[in-house]
């Protein structure tokens, strides 16, 4: 019997259940994506396949992976600057072991720019990917799976105002990480907290390696108007694209990064 090639798509289309965005909140809302600027997205996105297992994801319109809540995507572009400097340092996964990751990122040539103790006592260490790009991760030997997503990272002076904008416009639970302010939307911790130490003001994410990060929404129209009669302003209104099947709207929260909420990722 002869066998017929199995296409990208097709591992999409059969890849782990897990490689999946997590149900909403009440208010319809869960994690979504990170969207990075890069100057070669087929070296970034083996990076993720090779290191974190992660899925590839691979339609009109959209190119990126996928890691248990959460999606990344790939823009070709080369970023204006690395993410260390905007108000989102770095994004965080949750792996399996430290000491795996951390062997084959080196043996690959890649950067370990720090290992530590984290805020929970667990081994984390900050990893550089090209173009600039920083994550965190943080071990947790209980995971079935080699990474997921974990946390997305705000440092701004008025961090605790920041995250009563993120608790009341997208409905999240506010939590503690460690010593850390948080809140907690499906699929992702959002961690805020001031700098470490003075130093120029924080910019602003787009068009920098962390370009922006997105909320797939339910009912995204609707909730877009309950946001504009509270006052909030869309960088980009409520729109449907009819190549991915994705609607999205665009806005920038109070510290600068870039959000993009959308509806229909979920069924990537």
């Amino acid at each position: 019997m002869r066998l017929l090639p199995v296409t990208l798509f097709t591992l999409c289309l059969i890849a782990p259940a897990t490689a999946q965005l997590p149900p909403p909140n009440h208010a319809g809302v869960a994690m979504g994506h990170v969207h990075l600027n890069v100057s070669d997205v087929e070296r970034h996105r083996q990076i993720w396949i090779d290191h974190f297992d992660a899925v590839p994801l691979e339609r009109e319109g959209l190119s990126g992976v996928k890691l248990p809540n959460m999606l990344l995507l790939f823009r070709q572009q080369e970023p204006t600057g690395p993410s260390p400097g905007t108000v989102m340092d770095h994004f965080g996964l949750k792996v399996r072991s430290r000491a795996e990751i951390l062997e084959q990122w080196r043996a690959a040539g890649l950067e370990v720019q720090a290992e530590f103790t984290g805020t929970e006592g667990f081994p984390n260490a900050n990893l550089g990917l090209p173009d600039g790009i920083r994550i965190e991760v943080q071990q947790d030997t209980n995971l079935s799976q080699k990474a997921t997503g974990h946390h997305l990272h705000w440092f701004l002076p008025n961090h605790l105002e920041l995250r009563t904008w993120y608790l009341e416009t997208f409905s999240v639970r506010g939590s503690k990480r460690g010593r850390l302010d948080t809140a907690d939307l499906p699929g992702m911790n959002l961690s805020f907290m001031a700098p470490f130490r003075p130093g120029p003001d924080k910019v602003a994410t787009k068009g920098r390696a962390i370009d922006h990060i997105g909320f797939e929404v339910r009912n995204l129209e609707a909730f877009c108007k309950q946001l504009e009669a509270k006052g909030i302003e869309f960088d980009q209104p409520y729109q449907e694209n009819p190549t991915t099947g994705v609607a999205t709207a665009f806005l920038t929260d109070p510290s600068g990064v870039y959000v993009e909420l959308t509806e229909g990722l979920r069924q990537y």
